[in-house]
């Protein structure tokens, strides 16, 4: 209790903040934004940090103000937006689960978008526009289809993680059987889709996804607080007065349009909502949903996984979800390590 700190105001009004919280959330949105500066500059035409700023305050060159505002700046912005709906995503499904493996990425809500995504590019040839659409119907339908699944009296922890593993499963073939029915060209289009990639990203992926995160989050965190009472189990989250079926439904339903949403600006890129708000609950030490730490902290993963896949490897650059993938599965193998110790699995 000694990191909670009491703010009251001359109207009466008192707020409850966590110093160390706020500390990691501070210093997660610095480092975001500092990775966003130097991703905006790398590139072959590199820019200086200075001149970036310059260009993003419009007092820049010309030539660079193109290359930023028009090339770059797009790519970032929906690397943060994505990020950020993935990390957020993925705290309110592993707090409504009760469970660490309750993410976006066990349950198969990126299989079901992939599996929109590619009706759209395989039967239909779709537009850029159109697969995206194809993305998010795809996203709502299979996480309609879990939560019907899943319902007994309520939906709850294990059975919700169970019913998900078993619908990825069923759509990944599914995405498998739309692929040998793809001819070559669409079929490449489609691989790449799934890898999940901000390459060639620009305003007309911005616009939908922040106009989305703008309705979502405030909703999200407006109900944080019957969140935190349902980790506590239903029956004293009843007895304390809390809709827990409702705030359930309408927290799932954004969590899937957050995750859904992501996915059709960039494909899916894995694991990020998995990791996300595991990293920003330890990095917090603070029980609860964690959700802004979580939402900062998928924000900067993927915007420092984005720089990596463009530096690191050297000219052979890599889409984003391949340095995602790689290093959430990583992840994962050491959380089901730590669950299967504790007894948890």
């Amino acid at each position: 209790m000694k990191n909670i700190r009491a703010l009251r105001t001359p109207g009466g009004l008192s707020l409850r903040l966590d110093v160390r919280a706020c500390t990691v959330v501070v210093l997660l949105l610095a480092a975001a934004l500092v990775a966003s500066v130097v991703l905006i500059g790398t590139g072959d035409f590199p820019i200086p940090a200075g001149d970036v700023l310059r260009t993003l305050a419009g007092d820049g060159k010309p030539g660079q103000e193109f290359i930023i505002t028009e090339l770059r700046l797009p790519r970032v912005l929906v690397g943060l937006l994505v990020g950020a709906s993935l990390g957020l995503g993925g705290a309110l499904f592993q707090s409504v689960s009760r469970n660490p493996l309750g993410s976006p990425d066990v349950l198969g809500l990126g299989q079901g978008s992939t599996a929109g995504a590619l009706v759209m590019i395989v039967l239909y040839s779709g537009s850029a526009a159109q697969v995206a659409a194809g993305a998010l119907v795809g996203g709502l339908v299979t996480g309609l289809a879990i939560y019907l699944l899943a319902w007994k009296r309520g939906v709850h922890g294990y059975r919700l993680v169970l019913v998900g593993i078993g619908v990825s499963a069923i759509v990944t073939a599914l995405n498998g059987y739309l692929l040998t029915k793809a001819d070559i060209v669409d079929a490449a289009r489609a691989v790449v889709w799934m890898t999940g990639s901000l390459n060639g990203r620009d305003w007309d992926q911005v616009w939908p996804l922040l106009a989305l995160v703008c309705v979502l989050v405030p909703l999200v965190l407006g109900n944080a607080r019957g969140l935190r009472t349902m980790e506590m189990g239903d029956d004293v989250s009843y007895a304390l007065g809390v809709r827990v079926e409702r705030v359930r439904l309408l927290l799932m339903v954004s969590a899937v349009l957050l995750t859904a949403g992501a996915t059709a600006a960039a494909g899916p890129v894995g694991f990020v909502a998995l990791t996300a708000p595991q990293l920003a609950r330890r990095l917090t030490r603070s029980p609860g949903p964690n959700l802004v730490p979580s939402m900062v902290m998928g924000a900067a993963l993927l915007i420092v996984a984005d720089w990596a896949s463009q530096r690191v490897f050297g000219a052979d650059q890599l889409p984003v979800g391949v340095v995602t993938g790689v290093l959430g599965g990583v992840y994962l193998l050491g959380l089901l390590v730590t669950e299967r110790r504790a007894g948890r699995i």
